[in-house]
């Protein structure tokens, strides 16, 4: 229990750090565009693209798509529901700067999804890779500017996409 208070009290110094920066403005309206690039509408126009273009590799990655988030949605919604963390809202009793969809904040579905498709395309477009990395990188730190959770929720909702991810690609293309 001592660990998980240390965690939390890394997480709280480190998400209220980013809330005082003199910048904020400017981060806030860059966050709002990067975060809503991972609100699934992308993912939805990616996987009809890919449908669309009958490629064989676009076959196989549109598979690991679907199993990635057949799987990856599940985890995430027993993960969040069974430890119901608390956003930064409600925990630190400040406003965010956009209206969550749900009441708790472990793990980030939005960091999740985004390392989930990143990992994915990566795979089968490794020159991709590293952009695609960013991106995702990018929407976990917009979530916690944005203030709706906090560093640790983003950093396992990284790795709990890649991880998905690559359960997915072991299951189908090994």
């Amino acid at each position: 229990m001592k660990l998980m208070q240390t965690i939390h009290g890394y997480d709280v110094t480190l998400f209220s750090w980013v809330m005082r920066r003199k910048t904020q403005k400017l981060q806030v309206r860059c966050a709002r565009w990067v975060s809503r690039s991972g609100d699934g509408y992308l993912y939805l126009t990616l996987a009809l693209l890919l449908a669309w273009a009958g490629r064989p590799d676009d076959y196989a990655l549109l598979a690991c798509l679907v199993l990635g988030f057949a799987l990856e949605r599940p985890l995430y919604f027993v993960i969040k529901n069974g430890f119901k963390r608390d956003r930064p809202p409600a925990a630190l009793n400040i406003k965010s700067f956009v209206t969550p969809s749900d009441r708790f904040s472990f793990p980030s579905g939005h960091t999740s999804a985004a390392f989930l498709v990143a990992t994915l395309l990566g795979y089968f477009h490794p020159v991709l890779l590293p952009p695609l990395l960013v991106w995702a990188g990018l929407i976990g730190m917009a979530r916690v500017v944005l203030g709706v959770h906090f560093p640790t929720d983003t950093l396992i909702g990284a790795l709990m996409g890649a991880a998905v991810a690559m359960l997915s690609l072991e299951i189908l293309i090994a």
